[in-house]
């Protein structure tokens, strides 16, 4: 549900933001406001990261090879990380260097004239066209992250999530409009003073804010690639779930990763008793795996469980790494050893 909500997401944005580049371009060749030439580039460069999104995600529904043996769900992190570059680097480098341009001649020119042109007034119609055209986008993915939400504050979800679609486009459409109120100050400013500056300043602040966004991305991207585990609750069903067999006394110690947005890698180590023969724990494993896929239905588990001797029962599960589980384990293994 979370991938065809994003890809829904994405198809809003990729059409939104491809006729709004082609508007704004033309805007841009009748005036010449800078501002107008940073927004075009700005949607041009979303439209190239939807596509990137959707190519993305098509590569991740591969079926796993013996090199790649855990699949291809990660190549959804991989593309959106590049996203985040194609932003900083188309988006946000050429719209400053656009403002730095436009400040530096608008220094020397000392008759500009905005009304010079009959089309002074196309860039005012064509940024109040695309700020409706891209809250249409927004509201579409703020309609499809709703389903998955649950109740997350909206900062919350885009640091927790682990579909990587939802934020990127949200992001986005977010930028694009605080992006289109830039550009619309900056030429209505330009239009009422006669200064070209503040397109320029326009422009900047473009820049900027698409700046901002870009490292924000590249920061979650870059935490779902090297591999986060699963949020607290879906890890909480999981540990229950292995706990269930009778012959399993409790969880020793567990890690979970995501192998991508829909697949999740589970090792646990869970303790049985010394009497139990080997058919019991056989059992007793598959019913644990078993009752973990149940639990989380919407998502795809590798489970890799391992059989062990409790030393130490009544002890809490370890739930990941850290200093506390450094020094259970610990304790146990010296149990073990006598």
């Amino acid at each position: 549900m979370a991938s065809e909500g994003g890809r829904a997401a994405i198809l809003a944005a990729l059409l939104a933001n491809l006729g709004v580049a082609v508007t704004k371009f033309v805007a841009f060749l009748l005036t010449g406001f800078s501002s107008m030439l940073a927004e075009s580039v700005h949607s041009l460069a979303d439209t190239g990261n939807q596509v990137l999104l959707l190519v993305g995600s098509k590569r991740a529904r591969r079926e796993a090879t013996l090199e790649h043996p855990f699949g291809f769900g990660q190549q959804r992190y991989v593309y959106s990380f590049i996203v985040a570059i194609m932003l900083f680097v188309l988006g946000g480098v050429f719209a400053l260097y656009e403002a730095y341009e436009k400040i530096r001649e608008a220094s020397q020119e000392t008759d500009y004239d905005p009304f010079e042109s009959r089309w002074w007034w196309v860039p005012v119609v064509v940024l109040l066209v695309a700020m409706v055209l891209e809250g249409f986008s927004l509201r579409t993915a703020v309609r499809e992250s709703n389903a998955i939400r649950r109740g997350r504050s909206w900062v919350r979800f885009i640091r927790t999530t682990k579909s990587p679609e939802l934020p990127v486009v949200l992001l986005e459409d977010f930028g694009a409009i605080i992006g289109l109120g830039f550009a619309l100050a900056g030429v209505g400013l330009t239009l009422v003073t006669a200064n070209p500056v503040f397109d320029g300043l326009g422009s900047g602040a473009i820049g900027l804010l698409l700046v901002v966004l870009a490292a924000v991305l590249a920061v979650e991207m870059s935490s779902l690639l090297v591999g986060e585990s699963a949020s607290e609750p879906v890890r909480k069903g999981i540990l229950a779930a292995l706990e269930s067999p009778e012959v399993v006394d409790r969880v020793i110690n567990s890690r979970t990763m995501h192998l991508g947005p829909d697949e999740l890698l589970v090792a646990a180590k869970l303790a049985v008793g010394e009497t139990d023969s080997a058919a019991e724990v056989i059992a007793a494993i598959n019913e644990a795996e078993r009752a973990a896929r149940e639990s989380v239905p919407q998502l795809k588990l590798v489970i890799y469980l391992e059989p062990d001797l409790d030393q130490a029962p009544g002890t809490p599960s370890v739930d990941g790494p850290g200093r506390s589980a450094d020094r259970q384990e610990s304790a146990v293994e010296d149990a073990s050893r006598g």
